[in-house]
């Protein structure tokens, strides 16, 4: 094994910079792939990152507080026994990448795009290549693609991964038809045909996880695994004030207050989470449609979907993640189905825990695709 670079990393289309809040593995610390490094801080939430190989994590380059470039040396990793001299010598000679470069990457990295299908306009990111069946992720209500930041690329290795953004929500159609289960669902099933996924494992968050059950029970053959992430559907329970509040919050106050909803600690939510909602929803017809899958979804501050016998009953692997501490939907709904499924419990995580505890997401998806 050679001396390596940890370097900041890209995670998310706009991400340019990252502050390093605290390393989890002391100098000197020997490493394994996957075991925890650090925190970095985004303009979107805080995450972890994990090692990529074996080896002693030899010199802390940042310290915490610092707020470095894309690409920035973080820390190096080398054999036990490994020089300082050769240490001070890598320290001396690396070279963050050029704004030049830095453009040239972002440019051939992977971007969104429109598809058509079955008549309407959907935005889909695509990253990974290779055998397999593919992944399909879904976002949750008022949500985008960008939520999968922290998991596309994770599972995009030596895979092809797609997430996309539903009917009314980021950049796809404003045209939600009825909004409910049935529409969203059939969006998705156009959208497979229009991508040519003859099978795929299916990842939804929150509403997304519902319509992902959905277009299982629907088309079982279609789906070869299934990944519910704090789930729409499995209970009539949903914090009517979070939907409200989403639905009619139009100004940066108001907004903050309801995102702190979604978390299990509320100094998450980034000022750059905020604007990306407030310029969501000043787009043209993003009001009547959240108006409409509200309405459809959660009428009376309940949710309309009863999918514990359709989720149940499924042929296919189906395993439920969740934070302890969901306020939008609540943890009650998965341990109520713990003899039934596979049930996994994250602690000090919210409604996102593919954000909040992105690694460990991350590790229990792989597991079950591959599995």
């Amino acid at each position: 094994m050679s001396i390596t670079a940890i370097t900041m990393p890209k995670w998310g289309l706009t991400m340019t910079e990252g502050k390093v809040v605290a390393w989890l593995k002391p100098q000197g610390a020997p490493l394994a792939p996957g075991e925890e490094l650090l925190e970095i801080e985004t303009s979107k939430i805080t995450n972890v990152m994990e090692a990529e190989a074996d080896g002693t994590l030899v010199r802390v380059v940042a310290p915490e507080g610092a707020t470095l470039p894309i690409g920035a040396l973080l820390a190096v990793v080398a054999p036990e026994g490994t020089s300082a001299a050769e240490i001070d010598a890598f320290v001396a000679g690396f070279v963050v990448p050029e704004p030049a470069e830095a453009a040239s990457d972002e440019a051939s990295a992977p971007a969104p795009r429109d598809i058509q299908a079955a008549g309407k306009r959907l935005r889909i990111l695509e990253m990974g290549s290779g055998g397999g069946i593919p992944v399909l992720l879904l976002h949750g209500f008022g949500a985008d693609l960008n939520s999968w930041m922290f998991t596309q690329p994770a599972l995009a290795d030596g895979r092809r991964t797609i997430a996309l953004d539903l009917p009314g929500h980021g950049g796809s159609t404003k045209d939600a038809g009825a909004g409910d289960a049935g529409a969203l669902a059939g969006a998705v099933e156009a959208a497979l045909s229009a991508l040519d996924l003859e099978r795929v494992h299916l990842v939804g968050h929150s509403m997304g996880g519902a319509v992902a059950a959905s277009v299982a029970a629907r088309r079982p053959d279609r789906v070869a695994t299934l990944t519910l992430i704090a789930t729409a559907g499995l209970g009539p329970d949903i914090n009517a004030a979070f939907i409200d509040g989403f639905v009619s919050a139009a100004r940066r106050r108001d907004v903050e207050a309801v995102l702190r909803f979604l978390v299990h600690d509320p100094a998450l939510v980034s000022r750059a989470m905020v604007e990306d909602v407030l310029r969501y929803k000043r787009i043209d017809d993003v009001a009547a449609a959240l108006e409409t899958i509200a309405r459809a979804w959660f009428p009376g501050g309940r949710q309309a979907l009863d999918l514990v016998a359709a989720v149940t009953g499924l042929p296919m692997p189906v395993q439920l993640i969740w934070g302890h501490d969901d306020r939008i939907v609540p943890v009650a709904h998965a341990e109520a189905l713990a003899g039934r499924l596979p049930v996994h419990i994250l602690a000090d995580s919210g409604h996102l825990p593919h954000m909040e505890k992105s690694a460990a997401v991350n590790t229990l998806i792989r597991r079950f695709i591959e599995g």
